[in-house]
């Protein structure tokens, strides 16, 4: 590992674009990007390795921040680590604007969600001519455009557009996202009302936090459930916004964003089947090389996933590669001619369709 350096990572990455170009028949006008944090089993922070607002509920252990972007069919193009307090809106332009400088590209379009949204973002991809989708917090917005949302009265499946200046809301509604949000207020509800229960809550505990939102102060000290703030987010239920820019008509714009499911996926098989974590190394180019390990490991991933796909095979990735582990060859050497060949072992079904799908 201490033979990776950081020049190796940009070569690692540019072979990443450069065959992902190829599949992609030499387009790549929409990125997808977010954030993860990875934690570390240690006690003391370092420049690297701090605490911050951990995705795994790990706030009391160091941590870093991993950025990624990949294409619309999900194959990595390029990453960068940051300090584990980093927040996260403010790692989005830096790997952006450097994968657009390597590669020369004109003509972006950034999707990401609303975690990453804040005015400075906007600003920011604005006055440097990106085009981006972003997920928006629609309940957060000024009253007046508020009002406009809860005024479409949308039916499933629906969607409109809402202007806001020089950018478009695109506003849609599900029956399936209006029950999750509806199981998700109640769950949220009852935790709430058992904590009261318990004593947990105190004055401290009222806040914008999460489902806090629906607590208010009875008096000096008792905290309790707000039911009418509880029963106006109802009206909310099923909606989903998005903020843009882009030239895009918004049927285009909600097919697009439907994609950001797959960067999710990329981070979900990092930490597991890739098994990015636990990291134990400490040294900093160590991390950064094991980093940049799993991030070639996931291009690897995806271009096998690729030709299963394309060899129609019902396997999944990790399916053949666990099958694959199985099959394995004994090296004869003849005891005149010194020649040395190589016997592979293939009995069950499942080593056989592998086999047959790659040739060995």
């Amino acid at each position: 590992m201490d033979k990776l350096h950081k020049q190796h990572k940009s070569q690692i990455q540019e072979i990443s674009y450069n065959h992902t170009l190829k599949i992609l028949d030499g387009t790549i006008n929409v990125v997808f990007y977010d954030v993860t944090t990875i934690y570390f089993e240690i006690d003391n922070e370092d420049e690297l390795r701090k605490t911050g607002f951990s995705k795994e509920g790990k706030h009391q252990n160091p941590q870093i921040v991993l950025g990624l972007l990949v294409s619309k069919d999900g194959y990595p193009l390029a990453y960068d680590i940051f300090e584990g307090n980093k927040f996260e809106g403010h790692t989005m332009l830096p790997v952006i604007d450097s994968f657009k400088k390597k590669y020369g590209l004109d003509q972006l379009v950034i999707i990401a969600d609303s975690g990453l949204l804040s005015s400075k973002n906007i600003e920011e991809l604005q006055s440097k001519s990106y085009e981006f989708i972003l997920g928006a917090r629609i309940k957060n917005e000024k009253s007046f455009i508020k009002e406009k949302i809860l005024a479409l009265k949308l039916k499933n499946g629906e969607s409109a557009v809402v202007e806001k200046g020089n950018l478009r809301l695109i506003i849609s509604y599900s029956d399936s996202r209006a029950k999750k949000d509806k199981h998700n207020r109640e769950k949220g509800l009852k935790r709430l009302e058992k904590k009261i229960r318990s004593g947990k809550l105190t004055k401290s505990s009222i806040n914008n936090r999460g489902y806090n939102k629906y607590l208010k102060l009875d008096g000096e000290l008792k905290v309790s459930i707000d039911k009418t703030k509880f029963e106006t987010d109802a009206k909310w239920d099923g909606l989903k916004g998005y903020i843009t820019n882009a030239k895009l008509n918004k049927n285009e714009i909600l097919e697009n964003y439907s994609h950001l499911w797959k960067i999710e996926k990329a981070f979900r098989i990092a930490k597991t089947d890739l098994k990015i974590r636990p990291i134990y190394h400490r040294v900093q180019r160590r991390i950064e090389a094991h980093i940049c390990i799993a991030f070639a490991r996931y291009k690897i991933h995806k271009e096998l996933e690729r030709q299963l796909n394309e060899k129609k095979s019902s396997l999944s990735p990790e399916k053949a590669i666990n099958i694959a582990k199985t099959i394995y060859a004994v090296k004869i050497k003849h005891p005149i001619t010194k020649e040395i060949t190589y016997l592979t072992h293939i009995k069950s079904e499942e080593q056989k369709k592998i086999a047959n799908l790659f040739d060995f």
